[in-house]
């Protein structure tokens, strides 16, 4: 099953922070929840593992992430990432960032992902798995903020970074809907599908009040 994903977010960090920083594995390994950077082959290829809990089903993706494209000119980065699960799943897919400066001085981050995938996750759907995907990205976002935004060149300013979610209430925030971060390196999938249902109930009685 092909899922398609587009986010975007913006950080009150400059734009060569912003870069430096994606090109680093071992830094974005750490806003990454359940992933783990197994080997850096060179500074374009990288090993890792990434483990999910399902229920009472644990299971893990081992594979690679391949940069094919790094422009520092235009600010775009492309990579290819492929993983297999220990249940005999697969994981493919290709991811696109830019960036760009904001007039504000913030530096925004668009996102793209086409990504395949087979095997047990596939039960619980389309629609949820793109839910669950938003939600991990909120995770790696909030990390990642702070991260960027409490570094040394950063010293003094107020974070005021927020993610723009698809179809999400206006004025909302990456911290508003991220759900409480796991007490150990796994992704839990239970309390995420929760966090997307209720986010979808919320969202339709919103509607609903509005045409009344």
């Amino acid at each position: 099953m092909a899922i398609e994903i587009k986010e975007t977010f913006q950080v009150t960090a400059p734009i060569q922070t912003v870069w430096d920083f994606l090109l680093d594995p071992h830094q974005v390994v750490t806003c990454m929840p359940g992933a783990e950077l197994d080997e850096v082959v060179d500074e374009r290829t990288f090993h890792g593992t990434i483990k999910v809990k399902v229920g009472a089903i644990t299971t893990r993706y081992k594979g690679k992430v391949h940069l094919t494209e790094v422009d520092q000119g235009q600010f775009k980065l492309q990579m290819v990432a492929e993983g297999r699960e220990t249940g005999g799943g697969t994981a493919k897919g290709t991811m696109e960032s830019t960036l760009r400066t904001l007039p504000d001085g913030q530096t925004e981050v668009v996102g793209s992902a086409n990504v395949d995938l087979t095997g047990r996750i596939m039960q619980v759907g389309r629609g949820m798995i793109q839910g669950v995907s938003h939600q991990l990205f909120l995770q790696f976002v909030k990390k990642a903020q702070r991260q960027l935004q409490t570094a040394p060149e950063n010293a003094g300013e107020t974070p005021g970074a927020s993610t723009a979610a698809p179809g999400a209430p206006e004025g909302s925030t990456a911290s508003a809907s991220v759900p409480a971060e796991p007490d150990d390196n796994s992704i839990r999938i239970v309390p995420i599908i929760l966090n997307v249902i209720w986010t979808a109930i919320v969202r339709f009685f919103r509607r609903l009040v509005g045409r009344t």
